[in-house]
């Protein structure tokens, strides 16, 4: 099989080196499935693996990427055949093993998911781990009882790529839906036209230290962690759910076991990494139907050549990308 370009991360004793490198197929990580990539995306662990403000590599060298999705070319897994489509998400990419930032990848049958009919390779980039991620949150939270009546859905970090896609997928259930964000005047338009019901800006909030507050959610989708997660357990509502997706604002947790004795409240802590086979495909086949976003174009709003990819990561550490990149690798790619 002829060289390849990837995008390479090597972890020089905690020094991060990253840059394009000419591969062959025997440098990849081990995987019964072999994929000609056609489409990846960026995500906030992405950035943070690139640019060495993270520890996400696990390995010394790994090409970047938790997501690819593209056509198969070569299996010994009789579960996917030669131009069979599949996806990647999570599943140990850019942490344990080379990820969707290459031309050619090899993964782990386990790893992939047939594409699902509703889908093209673009539109299941355009998803990536954050559409995943959002999905399975929401069905954790359905599987554990949450129902609209029981009041409105916090989504916290809600400019970002999961805080996005939970908007526009809880709305489309029938759940009425605030957005927190540190940029309410600037993204107001944006979250609105994803379908959020009001717009609450966290620099108003005020957080005390009371073991309960007054009750605001019928649950949340928290994508911040530290004091806004804790604060999140003492203002939901009676049975409600908490799913606990991400930790930009820190990743302690500081409360009581009052919000879950008192009023039943219950923390649900969504990994898309490590998840059983039928959670992610279930997922999958949620986002291609019911749970396919209906402002998907508007959430995925740009797409950026492979040569490109090195100068996008730093919007994403400074927190100035609001919804996702698409990112174009293979030549094919339609």
């Amino acid at each position: 099989m002829k060289n390849f370009r990837a995008f390479r991360i090597h972890d020089n004793e905690g020094r991060i080196e990253a840059g394009f490198e000419t591969l062959s197929l025997n440098q990849l990580t081990d995987g019964e499935v072999v994929v000609a990539v056609d489409w990846s995306g960026i995500n906030y662990k992405d950035a943070l693996a690139a640019t060495g403000k993270g520890r996400i590599l696990r390995k010394p060298a790994l090409n970047g990427g938790i997501d690819l999705a593209g056509r198969v070319i070569q299996s010994s897994d009789r579960r996917f055949r030669e131009g069979d489509e599949i996806l990647v998400c999570g599943a140990g990419l850019s942490e344990i093993l080379d990820g969707g930032y290459s031309q050619i990848a090899r993964i782990p049958a386990s790893a992939a998911v047939a594409l699902p009919g509703g889908l093209t390779l673009r539109e299941a980039m355009a998803l990536g781990t954050a559409g995943f991620t959002a999905a399975i949150a929401v069905q954790r939270m359905e599987d554990n009882g949450q129902k609209p009546e029981f009041g409105p859905i916090l989504v916290t970090g809600a400019t970002g790529g999961v805080g996005s896609f939970a908007i526009d997928m809880l709305k489309s259930l029938g759940y009425s839906v605030v957005a927190l964000t540190g940029k309410a005047e600037e993204q107001a338009a944006y979250l609105h036209a994803l379908g959020a019901d009001s717009i609450l800006d966290r620099h108003t909030i005020e957080m005390s230290r009371k073991p309960l507050e007054r009750m605001q959610w019928g649950g949340a989708v928290d994508n911040v962690g530290g004091e806004t997660l804790a604060w999140l357990t003492r203002t939901t509502a009676v049975w409600g759910n908490i799913a606990s997706v991400g930790l930009a604002g820190g990743h302690k947790l500081e409360t009581t076991v009052m919000p879950f004795i008192l009023r039943g409240v219950s923390l649900l802590g969504i990994n898309s990494v490590e998840c059983p086979p039928y959670v992610r495909a279930n997922a999958w086949s949620r986002v291609a139907t019911d749970l396919k976003p209906s402002h998907l174009a508007l959430i995925a709003n740009r797409e950026i050549a492979f040569d490109e990819l090195p100068q996008a990561f730093d919007g994403y550490v400074d927190g100035r990308v609001t919804g996702r990149t698409v990112v174009r690798i293979g030549s094919g790619a339609q």
